[in-house]
């Protein structure tokens, strides 16, 4: 009887928490879904805890993650919450109404984190608040169950236990009868739990289903027939080297890599998309979605790649872009000589800064609208983005893009630099290998190493590679589309004998640079030292 007393004490309380939270959290979405769909409590919670996090957890998530960092962290708040409505139910039977006051400071966080959100709609807070107020109504509702299935305990605490016959003697038959109902309302009770719970999970779904603006936009999209471009790029003959396992020159939009601070992708209707260029500025400029794309468009081959990027990671990927010069954009503006920063801001808030001299120059940065031949992904900046040659992501290539202020590098901070990164994030001279992978078996004789290089907007030179720590020697360079993109490469191993090996790689970049062998961290400008493979010859 008390092993099953001090169960009690803290199971079925930490069930009736567990089950309210649920349920309120479950209403929160599906209220989210009907009147704010990007307001969402996990959505709007999960954003600002991407906004607190350091430049380490950021990295960590990356590398422990990598694209699934969002999903892991929409777990962990999960199970966050989880436990802390557990401990909530156990505090509200021992001290009540504390328990009820711990979720409703949850509902409170969600809705400040809510109303606090760049371009945040009048009911932003109503999910949070109406998954707060069902929470604790939910909570009080399982608590007084339990309290009810836990006063007969008690009396029988204080007595001796009470038979069948009120006679007191013990008998036993009393006693096994009083344990089957108690054990039968204890079950009842944990029905009326899951039940929360069950229909909070309910509404979640219920939720995610009526939210139809993604598959609306996905219809908008999907019916958009991009301008001709009026100058075309193409893949040069030679650019493919055609060895399995090695990358391909072109990525697929599928297999493009997506790291951002969206959890709830950012829906926005090309009819109602706008960009505004003003701060240092001669004059503003306004340009709509229709006034883009009867501009002349442009086609460039373009690599991108994020400054979380470890050596020999796969945080970067090639595209054929289509989109209009931001220089032209800019020169309509006229920027006033002190301004030396461009702060692109997203229609979610990110902002991104950029320097105004790399978007004057001869290089193809643009305002993309397509993307290998099609119009923008959702989830990769619909309708408009920038692509930069030459920068890292986070000081360049802003996704759903809205804003451009003229401004100072002194004035302003970017969404990453406040969070302890470089301001200005030049890409670094790199390379990777490829084939074979590390532990992947290789056959004794004629062996092929192959990987990828890159140095946008200089260009790569050289590659070599060096086995087992010997001399470095020379690898053999696919044609490259330009020096905005990698370049494949290839060494051929003649005699490659049995046994382990490593092979380290290096480019030498047009400009003479050799890539370094220091090794240093993604914090805060980007990653240095040379990939390493460990394979085995048999």
């Amino acid at each position: 009887m008390g092993e099953t007393r001090s169960r009690r004490t803290w199971v079925l309380p930490a069930a009736a928490g567990a089950g309210a939270a649920a349920f309120g959290a479950g209403l929160g979405e599906l209220t989210a879904a009907v009147i704010a769909p990007e307001s969402g409590p996990f959505v709007v919670i999960g954003a600002a805890l991407i906004g607190l996090a350091p430049p380490w957890a950021k990295d960590t998530a990356i590398a422990l993650f990598g694209t699934g960092d969002k999903p892991a962290l929409l777990i962990g708040i999960g199970v966050v919450l989880l436990v802390a409505a557990g401990a909530a139910g156990v505090l509200e039977l021992r001290r009540p109404p504390w328990g009820q006051v711990v979720l409703g400071l949850f509902a409170v966080a969600g809705a400040v984190a809510a109303a606090t959100r760049a371009n945040a709609p009048m009911l932003a807070v109503a999910p949070s608040l109406v998954a707060g107020v069902t929470a604790v109504v939910a909570l009080r509702v399982l608590v007084g169950r339990l309290r009810r299935l836990e006063a007969p305990v008690d009396a029988r605490a204080s007595t001796d236990v009470e038979d069948g016959d009120g006679d007191g003697d013990g008998d036993g038959a009393g006693a096994t009868v009083v344990t089957a109902s108690d054990g039968a309302t204890r079950r009842g009770f944990l029905a009326w739990a899951g039940g929360a719970a069950a229909i909070g999970v309910l509404a979640a779904v219920a939720g995610s289903a009526l939210r139809a603006g993604g598959r609306a936009l996905s219809a908008v999209r999907e019916a958009i027939r991009l301008p001709a471009a009026a100058t075309t790029a193409s893949v040069p003959a030679g650019a493919e080297l055609g060895i399995d396992g090695l990358t391909p020159v072109i990525t697929p939009n599928a297999e493009f890599y997506r790291i951002d601070t969206a959890l709830a992708v950012p829906l926005v209707d090309p009819s109602e998309w706008r960009l505004r260029i003003h701060g240092l500025v001669e004059r503003e400029v306004e340009l709509t979605w229709d006034e883009l794309l009867a501009l002349p468009l442009d086609e460039s081959i373009t690599t991108l790649a994020c400054v979380s990027n470890e050596v020999g990671g796969s945080l970067i990927g090639n595209a054929v872009w289509l989109g209009h010069p931001i220089r032209e954009l800019l020169a309509r503006a006229r920027p006033l000589a002190e301004a030396d920063m461009v702060l692109s801001r997203s229609v979610d808030g990110f902002t991104a800064s950029t320097p105004l001299e790399v978007l004057q120059d001869d290089r193809a940065a643009i305002l993309a609208v397509g993307m290998n031949g099609e119009p923008l992904p959702i989830e990769h900046g619909f309708p408009v983005r920038m692509v930069v040659p030459g920068l890292y992501g986070y000081v360049s290539a802003t996704k759903w893009v809205v804003e451009l202020e003229v401004t100072r590098f002194d004035a302003v901070n970017a969404y990453w630099t406040d969070r302890g990164w470089s301001a200005r994030g030049p890409i670094k001279l790199s390379s990777r290998i490829d084939v074979p992978r590390g532990g992947q078996p290789v056959d004794a004789g004629a062996a092929v190493l192959a990987g990828v290089a890159w140095h946008q907007h200089v260009g790569v030179a050289a590659v070599e590679v060096q086995l087992d720590g010997g001399e470095w020697r020379p690898a053999t360079l696919a044609t490259a589309i330009s020096d905005d993109t990698w370049v494949q490469w290839r060494y051929e191993w003649p005699d490659a004998s049995p046994g382990t090996h490593t092979a380290r790689v290096r480019a030498i970049g047009a400009d003479g640079e050799v890539q370094t062998a220091d090794e240093q961290g993604v914090v805060p400008d980007g990653a240095t030292g040379l990939h390493e493979v460990a394979f085995d010859v048999s």
